[in-house]
């Protein structure tokens, strides 16, 4: 079951020769730590972490560094192998951001596997609240200012409330396949509704076709439910007023 959590990511890592280079945009090092101590991926890697704030690392093979997934001149063209991001692009701020951040991603990694919550799934995953993000935001904003929220504490300031309620935007597949044109998206659904969407792209800068790493849906069978779990439980350890690090 627990590599079902990681099968796009470790498809993907069969198109390459370790160590594998990845970047992982708005990650933390204890979603890959789990995978590295229980042999999930099965191939050496290196991995660089990059966050609006820096987060220690003790293990090898890791870098933590500090940027901005917007724009990242400091990377040249599939200089990744993978480029990997987990529930972290609907934090990156208006939809033109959000598309700035997809072209980066997409130009510094040769491949890519690009995980988000999806809009119209009933519950909405930061919050908790049925149907929290089709609220008007003054609505949105006064239950934040006003209550505990899924992984939030109350937010007393209502212009920081607002703040928050305005970080978070929340793609449909028409916002994902926009962003990412060249990717197979991948559906994980939940009681039958889309909890969540995979946007994946084979490594189509070393000679090896994007559309032929193309990864059988049955092997997916909860990959994207599993990934949201992960990142979500990494959240349990920021803070709740500022929410979960956006690269970007």
């Amino acid at each position: 079951m627990r590599r079902q959590r990681f099968t796009i990511l470790v498809k993907l890592l069969d198109y390459f020769e370790g160590p594998v280079r990845i970047l992982d945009v708005g990650g933390r090092p204890q979603f890959w730590e789990s995978m590295t101590a229980d042999r999930i991926l099965g191939k050496s890697i290196h991995v660089t972490l990059l966050n609006l704030e820096a987060y220690p690392v003790c293990a090898p093979g890791f870098t933590a560094v500090v940027g901005d997934g917007r724009k990242m001149p400091q990377y040249l063209d599939g200089q990744f192998d993978i480029v990997f991001s987990n529930s972290t692009i609907e934090h990156a701020g208006t939809r033109a951001d959000q598309l700035q951040m997809a072209n980066e991603m997409r130009r510094v990694g040769k491949a890519y596997c690009i995980q988000t919550p999806s809009r119209s799934f009933p519950i909405e995953p930061h919050f908790l609240f049925p149907f929290f993000q089709f609220l008007p935001i003054s609505v949105r904003t006064r239950l934040v200012n006003t209550f505990d929220l899924g992984w939030y504490k109350r937010v007393r300031d209502k212009r920081e409330a607002e703040a928050l309620v305005r970080s978070i935007s929340l793609l449909s597949r028409r916002d994902v396949e926009r962003l990412f044109p060249d990717a197979t998206i991948y559906e994980e659904r939940y009681a039958g509704a889309v909890k969540s969407y995979v946007a994946y792209r084979g490594a189509s800068h070393s000679g090896v076709p994007a559309a032929s790493t193309r990864i059988d849906a049955p092997d997916l069978e909860f990959a994207g439910y599993q990934l949201q779990a992960a990142r979500e439980d990494d959240l349990k350890m920021t803070s709740p007023r500022s929410g979960p690090a956006r690269a970007g």
